[in-house]
C-alpha cells in the first residue's frame, strides 16, 4: 500500500465532524432517572460539532456536583482529558462528592474516542481481554431463610454468572430476638427511619426536611460509634445462613459478601472467623475505608480476602490500604475514584502490591461501559459488579450495544468509537424520570458564569 493510500485508509476511521484539535465544549445537560437500580443523573456534554459525550453522576448523588464546574470546562477542547480533569479534580471528594468530576471525565473519553474513531480501551493502551466478567449483586429479602436465599443465588448462576455477591449481616438479624445488642431504642429508630427515605424523597416541605435530617443523623454514624454488637445467637444465625446458601449453591462458585452492617472491628473479626470455612470470595466494606489499622487487624485475624474501595477518591488514597496489606481486593467505582484513567492507574498501583481489582457499579449502562473499557485495559481486573439484573429496561436505556448488554454473565468489549454507545434512548428515559426532579436535558445556562479564584496555593 502506498503512503497516501495508508493515510486515506486511516482517515476512513476518523470521525471528521470536526478536526479533533478544533473541538470545543459548548454545553452540559442532565436527566435524572430512578430505578436503574437507584437514582442516576445521566449527562450529555455537547461540542461545537455533532459529537456529544455521554457521562453520568455517581448513583444516589446530585448533579450539582457536575453543574458547579460547568464554567471551568466551557470552551475547552474535550480531547484534553487529563488537563481538564486536573483543573476540576479539586472539586471532587470521597463517596458521592466526586460524582460530578468523574462523570465529566467519562463523557470526555467518550467524545475523544468518537473524534478519533477508536474505542476508549485503545486509548488506554489496548485490552487484556475481549469480554468482561460480571458479578451479579443479589438483593435478598431479609425475611427469607438461608435456603431460600441460596435458591435465589442459584438462579443467578443459571443465567450464566460465574461470581455472585449477596448480603449477609445485621440486616438479617433485625427480627431475630436476642441476636443483636445495642443501646435501648437505637435499633427501633434505625428501622423506623430507613435510608431509602433519602433516595425517594425530594419534597421541600418542613416535615420532609426534618425526616431527611433524622435519617442523616441515624445512618451517618460510623461503625465504631453505633454500639451495636452481634451476640453468640446472632453469630450462630449468620453462620447457619451462610452454610445454607453454600449448601444450595455448592463450593465451586465464588460468592462474595456485602452489607455486613455498622458494627465494630471486634465483631467484624468474630463474624469473619465464623465465615472462613465457607470460602467466600471476599468480605466487603467491613469498616469505613479510612480505618487502615482496622483493616490490617481484620486481615490478619481471618483467612477470607478483605475488600473495600467504592468510596475512595484518587489513587493516592488507596495507597495506605495497599502498603499496609490491609486488603486483598480493591473495589473502586469509576464515578467516585476519579474516572476512567484514574481507575486504570489505581488498578496498576494495586498490581504492584499483588492486589486484585474488582470494580463497583450500581449505575446505568453509561457508567457500566466506562467500567468495561477500564476493565479491558487493566491486567489485574477480577470482576465488574452488575446491580441491575432485575431491572428489565436497563439495557433499553442506550442504543448501539448488544441486547441485553450482559449475556451469560459477561459483557463483550465493543470496538466501536468512544464508550460504544451510539445514542441514549430518550423514550425509555422519559418513562423513568425521578419523581420530584422533572425535566429531560433542560438548559443549564444559569451555571455558565460561576467563578472563583480556585487556586489552592499562593
Amino acid at each position: 500500500m502506498k503512503p497516501t493510500e495508508q493515510i486515506e485508509s486511516t482517515l476512513d476511521h476518523v470521525n471528521m465532524y470536526s478536526t479533533p484539535s478544533d473541538l470545543k465544549i459548548t454545553d452540559i445537560r442532565f436527566t435524572d432517572i430512578y430505578g436503574a437500580p437507584m437514582h442516576c443523573s445521566l449527562m450529555k456534554i455537547y461540542t461545537n460539532s455533532e459529537l456529544v459525550g455521554f457521562g453520568e453522576v455517581r448513583d444516589a448523588a446530585s448533579k450539582t456536583y457536575a453543574l458547579m464546574v460547568k464554567d471551568r470546562i466551557l470552551g475547552e477542547n474535550p480531547c484534553n482529558i487529563d488537563k481538564i480533569f486536573r483543573r476540576i479534580k479539586q472539586f471532587g471528594w470521597h463517596g458521592r462528592q466526586s460524582g460530578g468530576v468523574c462523570g465529566i471525565e467519562v463523557a470526555l473519553w467518550d467524545i475523544a474516542g468518537k473524534a478519533y474513531g477508536i474505542p476508549v480501551y485503545q486509548m488506554l493502551g489496548g485490552k487484556f481481554r475481549d469480554k468482561i466478567r460480571m458479578y451479579c449483586d443479589t438483593d435478598i429479602d431479609p425475611h427469607l431463610s438461608g435456603v431460600e436465599a441460596g435458591q435465589r443465588v442459584k438462579q443467578r448462576l443459571e443465567k450464566g454468572y460465574t461470581l455472585v455477591k449477596f448480603d449477609l449481616g445485621i440486616g438479617l438479624l433485625a427480627d431475630v430476638e436476642g441476636a443483636l445488642c445495642a443501646p435501648l431504642g437505637f435499633l427501633d429508630q434505625m428501622k423506623a427511619y430507613p435510608p431509602e427515605v433519602l433516595f425517594h424523597s425530594r419534597a421541600t416541605d418542613e416535615a420532609s426536611r426534618a425526616l431527611r435530617n433524622k435519617v442523616y443523623d441515624l445512618h451517618n454514624i460510623a461503625h465504631p460509634f453505633t454500639g451495636i454488637r452481634i451476640t453468640e445467637k446472632g453469630l450462630d444465625y449468620l453462620e447457619q445462613y451462610a452454610a445454607e446458601v453454600r449448601s444450595a449453591v455448592g463450593y465451586h462458585v465464588p460468592l462474595a459478601i456485602d452489607h455486613i452492617g455498622h458494627i465494630g472491628v471486634e465483631d467484624c473479626i468474630k463474624l469473619a472467623q465464623r465465615l472462613d470455612k465457607y470460602t467466600f470470595a471476599w468480605l466487603e466494606d467491613l469498616v469505613p475505608w479510612q480505618y487502615t489499622d482496622q483493616y490490617v487487624h481484620i486481615s490478619r485475624a481471618c483467612q477470607t480476602p478483605i475488600c473495600t474501595g467504592e468510596d475512595i477518591y484518587l489513587k493516592e488514597n488507596f495507597l495506605p490500604l495497599l502498603q499496609s496489606r490491609g486488603v486483598s481486593v480493591i473495589h473502586p467505582d469509576i464515578l467516585t475514584c476519579g474516572g476512567i484513567l484514574e481507575c486504570k492507574k489505581i488498578g496498576d498501583l494495586a498490581q504492584d502490591y499483588e492486589v486484585a481489582m474488582a470494580i463497583h457499579m450500581a449505575e446505568s449502562p453509561i457508567a457500566c461501559m466506562a467500567a468495561v473499557h477500564t476493565a479491558a485495559a487493566t491486567e489485574n481486573f477480577l470482576a465488574l459488579e452488575f446491580h441491575s439484573e432485575d431491572v428489565p429496561w436497563w439495557s433499553d436505556l442506550v442504543c448501539g450495544l448488544p441486547h441485553p448488554i450482559v449475556q451469560q454473565g459477561y459483557i463483550a468489549v465493543p470496538d466501536t468509537p468512544g464508550l460504544g454507545i451510539k445514542a441514549l434512548n430518550d423514550d425509555v428515559i422519559a418513562e423513568h424520570i425521578h419523581p420530584g426532579i422533572p425535566g429531560q436535558w433542560e438548559a443549564t445556562e444559569a451555571w455558565n458564569n460561576e467563578w472563583s479564584h480556585d487556586r489552592l496555593w499562593s
